[in-house]
């Protein structure tokens, strides 16, 4: 297969990963964010202590963090369908893609949170701030680039699983390579596949790490 034969399907397979990816990532930080300033808001010492709700909730980001992808992606094909009218596809994979995202982040974001200096936290009570205050204007502020760090595993990740999700009708880069480099013995198109994914998650890596860069020198110097 020539280059000029293979760049359309590329392009395509590209558009469509970034999709996917781009999606699912949107939800996952919607939904992540909540979750883990949930968590740590519920738990002993915090500012909405409810050790009932801090169970219910971390065990169902547990189960949905335990759940390998294939497997999520599978079961969850009836509720996919009834969301998006199909289950094959980009659109149709962003459904999985998000309920699998969505608690892995919102672990990261616990973790970030709870790394926030607890003076800060105590001080702004003091001053009379409420749940809402503390929340946006120290824990998140605060733990600013931590999350962009977590937010960076979480897109790495998602590439991953969207490769996955290729595999199974969903397109994408793991579809192409698929497709045309395992059914097809199409070895270079493979090759080109797994370099453009590589880059991808190389590229994602360095901007990630060049924002939380950033960010911590504007915390330092603010």
């Amino acid at each position: 297969m020539t280059w000029t034969q293979m760049q359309p399907l590329l392009t395509q397979a590209c558009v469509d990963t970034l999709y996917m990816v781009g999606w699912s990532t949107l939800v996952a930080a919607l939904g992540g964010v909540p979750l883990g300033v949930l968590l740590v808001l519920t738990d002993r010492g915090g500012m909405l202590r409810n050790l009932a709700v801090n169970r219910v909730v971390g065990a169902v980001v547990n189960v949905g963090r335990s759940l390998p992808f294939v497997i999520l992606l599978v079961a969850l094909i009836p509720f996919t369908s009834a969301v998006v009218g199909t289950f094959i596809g980009p659109t149709a994979a962003v459904v999985p893609l998000a309920v699998g995202a969505v608690p892995f982040f919102a672990r990261l974001v616990e973790t970030a949170v709870r790394e926030v200096d607890r003076g800060l936290v105590e001080a702004a009570q003091a001053m009379g701030g409420g749940t809402g205050t503390v929340v946006f204007k120290v824990l998140l502020p605060q733990a600013l680039p931590s999350l962009v760090a977590g937010l960076t595993t979480t897109v790495i990740v998602l590439i991953g699983y969207s490769a996955m999700a290729g595999v199974v009708g969903a397109g994408g880069l793991g579809d192409l390579a698929h497709t045309y480099g395992y059914q097809r013995f199409e070895t270079t198109l493979m090759l080109v596949t797994v370099a453009v994914l590589v880059a991808l998650v190389t590229l994602v890596q360095l901007l990630g790490d060049a924002a939380v860069r950033l960010l911590g020198r504007r915390e330092r110097t603010g």
